[in-house]
């Protein structure tokens, strides 16, 4: 063990920690020296939406003195930005173990800073937390965290006065300021427990009449009431508002996955608590089979995140993935608003980079704008703000399962999700169709796009720099033709440039700095490369498209895009 991690380990048993973190200390010396090693070798990076991190003692875990060094970083900030303007934050939790620890510790300290608390008296989905800070008209908030990531994770998402995640300037003064705090005893632990309110069922009921206002047919869920929906909770915050929201809107044959519907942060039936895979959402695919249901719907721990499972133009049940989901979201609130006769000249709805390319041609062909923005919900809240007033958001969303729909929560937000994924269920089943039919539909009328993606994890010391190399390999040498398609155009989006590699005419993209690379094909496929910031992974989309003329057509053009996303991994060695 080097001379640096030996001097942290020395100052957390001899400084003013608790007698059980300095037990667990001593017990890592005796009998998981490498362990250790890990919980001390760096301090756990507060990045650009927060912390994320394995919990245990150290330096480099979530702890109750990573969390309160943070959050007395942040009230630094706030203090400086809002000289003796009162300052009110809003916090919340999800369901993971410690988390509501977590959320009473950073309330604490906030409160011991003189800021005005709300604190949520129980878990509540993250989306709730966003909507709190803009009912509340808070200066910031917190949710303690880690989204989708294994049991063993915590985390810290850091809100700004809208309800989004912190942007420039905000996302680098704050990690500025909570960097420079270099011990446990600059962070202002007590003191303040009278600034702590706790918020409950009134605001609960706040965000659940602000959810009804996004319906666009309730008459239709009035007729179509029993339709049978299966919800899972994946043992998360969902379990607290949709029942109640479905209800809301008007469902009364909802049905509550009992082996996942009890909130526990040891998530007992899953590998990964995240509705993106296919085994997470096992056991509700054999609920909805079981009941012959119309839908089926599972929401992540903190319930910003959203899987949908339909029965396809065969009968079998099949999971939709994030880009579906999305067109399916986006053409329903442009389709349906027009035909209600309430959609606006200036209506507009925000994707980003990496999404399916379908929801640009479905904007297009319904007159509405479409913007494309970096990849992260924070930057959808952003292009909302510069808008306000000028243009009327209706919806946003990503390929990563999810959703932003209205502009009072500025965040993805799984529960007004499931409560419109399952009112546009009713109205496909109202013309007798089902929500894949209408995907065929869709693919006839706007074209057939099919999109996947890889993540490949560079292990070791040296996974970093192998992935620098790779995309300075991409920038420096990007490939002629690709799966036989000859690259026509180069994005980068770290250059903020764009190029047409073959006049050699660039343009400047009007995008903040991001480490990605598209290459866009003469056959119209789309191939980015997106590092991730603090792991040594590397995420590849692909994007392919072709004509559907008719429905019949489906299965045979499915297999064809299918085998050019394969032919595309395997041009570019990915496999």
């Amino acid at each position: 063990m080097n001379l640096s991690i030996e001097q942290k380990v020395a100052t957390w048993l001899s400084g003013n920690y608790d007698e059980a973190t300095k037990e667990s200390i001593k017990s890592l010396q005796t009998s998981q020296p490498a362990e250790l090693e890990e919980s001390f070798y760096k301090n756990l990076e507060f990045g650009t939406g927060g912390l994320r991190g394995i919990m245990g003692v150290g330096t480099n875990r979530i702890n109750k003195y990573t969390i309160g060094m943070a959050t007395q970083g942040f009230s630094n900030y706030l203090k400086k930005e809002y000289g003796d303007q009162v300052i009110s934050v809003a916090v919340g939790h999800d369901s993971r173990n410690n988390s509501r620890f977590f959320a009473e510790t950073t309330a604490q300290v906030f409160a011991a800073n003189g800021f005005k608390v709300y604190l949520f008296e129980a878990l509540r989905p993250t989306p709730e937390l966003s909507f709190a800070i803009r009912n509340l008209v808070c200066k910031a908030g917190v949710v303690c965290t880690a989204s989708h990531n294994p049991k063993e994770y915590n985390g810290y998402k850091a809100y700004w006065n809208d309800g989004g995640q912190l942007v420039p300037p905000h996302d680098k003064n704050v990690i500025t300021e909570v960097e420079a705090i270099q011990s446990v005893d600059e962070v202002k632990w007590s003191g303040g427990e009278a600034n702590i309110n706790l918020l409950g069922n009134a605001m609960d009921e706040a965000y659940i009449k602000m959810l009804k206002s996004l319906s666009v047919y309730p008459e239709v869920i009035a007729e179509q009431n029993e339709l049978k929906i299966v919800y899972t909770p994946i043992h998360g915050t969902g379990i607290t508002l949709v029942p109640k929201v479905l209800s809301a809107f008007g469902f009364s044959n909802v049905h509550v996955v009992e082996a996942q519907s009890n909130p526990d942060g040891n998530f007992p039936t899953v590998k990964y608590p995240n509705p993106e895979e296919s085994e997470t959402m096992s056991i509700g695919l054999a609920k909805a089979k079981e009941l012959d249901a119309d839908i089926l719907l599972g929401t992540d721990p903190d319930a910003d995140r959203v899987g949908v499972g339909v029965k396809n133009h065969k009968g079998e049940w099949v999971l939709m993935n994030g880009n579906q989901t999305a067109v399916l979201a986006f053409a329903y609130m442009m389709e349906a608003r027009r035909a209600k006769g309430i959609s606006k000249q200036n209506d507009m709805v925000i994707t980003t980079i990496v999404t399916t390319e379908m929801i640009n041609q479905v904007a297009k062909q319904n007159n509405v704008a479409c913007y494309n923005v970096l990849t992260g919900f924070k930057w959808i809240a952003e292009l909302i703000k510069e808008k306000e007033g000028k243009e009327n958001y209706i919806i946003g969303g990503e390929e990563s399962f999810g959703l932003m729909i209205g502009d009072q929560i500025r965040d993805k937000d799984a529960v007004s999700a499931v409560a419109l994924l399952c009112e546009m269920a009713a109205y496909e089943k109202s013309k007798g169709r089902s929500l894949f039919d209408k995907m065929i539909e869709l693919y006839v009328q706007y074209g057939f796009y099919y999109e996947n993606l890889i993540s490949i994890t560079k292990k070791g010391m040296n996974g970093q720099q192998e992935i620098a190399a790779m995309m300075e390999g991409y920038r420096q040498s990007p490939p002629i033709a690709i799966n036989g398609s000859k690259v026509v155009t180069l994005l980068d989006y770290e250059l903020q440039k764009g190029t047409n590699l073959i006049t050699g005419e660039s343009w400047k993209i009007n995008l903040p700095k991001s480490n990605v690379l598209q290459f866009i094909t003469e056959d119209g496929s789309k191939i980015s490369a997106r590092p991730s910031g603090t792991e040594p992974k590397i995420k590849f989309y692909f994007s392919v498209n072709t004509t559907l003329t008719n429905a019949s057509e489906f299965d045979s053009k499915f297999a064809q895009l299918q085998e050019k996303i394969n032919g595309i991994i395997a041009d570019m060695q990915l496999n």
